[in-house]
């Protein structure tokens, strides 16, 4: 049977520290967006749609979780309400803030974001890209 799946990642992992305020911050954070916890294993919990796209965990070599300089964590979000209703659980679950919910033009017009730091420190971004807000479109 052939693979049709058209994404080129099957998923991504973040390590953490702690991984019941780790999974605290992403309950809360990823609903908004329409995901839930769709697996779990001690030291690890995937989170998805419908299947584990997203997994927080404790490394798997026992020594600390770190952060990768200049890697972030983009999720899709179905509106821009959706946007802001991540950036405002994720400051309200611990998270930072690393630029608030609003378009950035430098980005492409339909975008509209934000960007905030998990309690470990990872950076995530979510997004909505509102493709009614093109002025020019593709031939």
């Amino acid at each position: 049977m052939a693979n049709d799946n058209p994404n080129i990642l099957s998923h991504v992992s973040l390590g953490t520290n702690d991984i019941d305020k780790a999974a605290a911050f992403y309950d809360a954070v990823l609903t908004p967006l329409g995901c839930k916890r769709v697996m779990e294993h001690p030291g690890g919990i995937a989170y998805g749609k419908a299947f584990p796209e997203f997994w927080i965990q404790q490394p798997a070599d026992g020594k600390p979780a770190s952060l990768g300089n200049g890697t972030h964590v983009s999720f899709v979000a179905p509106s821009r309400e959706a946007v802001q209703a991540f950036y405002d659980a994720a400051l309200a679950a611990g998270g930072r803030d690393e630029g608030a919910p609003g378009p950035r033009p430098d980005y492409g017009e339909p975008y509209f974001g934000c960007f905030v730091r998990d309690p470990d420190g990872h950076k995530l971004e979510a997004t909505f890209w509102d493709m009614s807000q093109m002025t020019e479109h593709p031939n």
